[in-house]
């Protein structure tokens, strides 16, 4: 297929895309790969390169690849014909990324990352189902907190944004659909949403 770029690099402008919702998302990216103990890692979609740049700083080896050359990612290329053999890295990763493809394509897309990953594949996707956040604290065990879906009569249609092809929870794209569909090829291991930026929701897959 022919994919073409949709984010110009400065849609990455610091003050305006690393909010302090998007930082805990990638305090969750980093947690979720380094807790895997990876030997080397390949991120799918860099945007500016936070990730590969803190992980760094813990001594874990990322490598990128991106389609545009303006990223500056490691390999320019596409994500639905990964240039690498099968299990060449521990772990492969693509956050806020897949929604970026047609449906199809980006199934197409987690199929080359489980392909040539080792061990595991980690990823995030936008959840458009509204939450309520609630925070307290409980004494000699902290601070606690939940989050809980509102209740909704039925889902939104997704319209192309110019960026996102669809997203999770809209309709047509319920989390269980999607799920099934990305565990045809591995074992979901947790999913959740980060409290503090539901709008992401993180899966961690185990290659099977």
């Amino acid at each position: 297929m022919n994919e073409i770029k949709q984010v110009d690099k400065m849609h990455y402008d610091f003050g305006r895309y690393m909010t302090k919702r998007r930082w805990a998302s990638v305090w969750h990216q980093l947690d979720e790969v380094i807790r895997l103990n990876p030997s080397n890692v390949l991120e799918i979609g860099p945007g500016i390169g936070v990730f590969k740049h803190v992980a760094s700083l813990t001594g874990l080896t990322v490598e990128t690849l991106d389609l545009d050359p303006k990223l500056k990612p490691d390999f320019v290329g596409s994500a639905t014909a990964l240039p690498f053999e099968d299990s060449h890295y521990d772990v492969v990763c693509a956050f806020q990324m897949l929604e970026h493809l047609p449906y199809e394509s980006a199934l197409l897309a987690f199929e080359e990352m489980v392909r040539v990953s080792r061990r595991h594949v980690v990823i995030s996707l936008p959840d458009a189902r509204a939450t309520w956040q609630y925070s307290f604290h409980v004494p000699k065990l902290g601070t606690r907190s939940l989050l809980f879906p509102r209740p909704t009569l039925k889902q939104t249609e997704h319209v192309f944004d110019g960026e996102h092809y669809w997203e999770l929870n809209k309709k047509g794209y319920d989390l269980n659909r999607v799920i099934r569909d990305l565990s045809r090829l591995c074992l979901l291991i947790k999913t959740y949403l980060v409290f503090e930026n539901p709008y992401h929701r993180f899966f961690v897959f185990k290659r099977c």
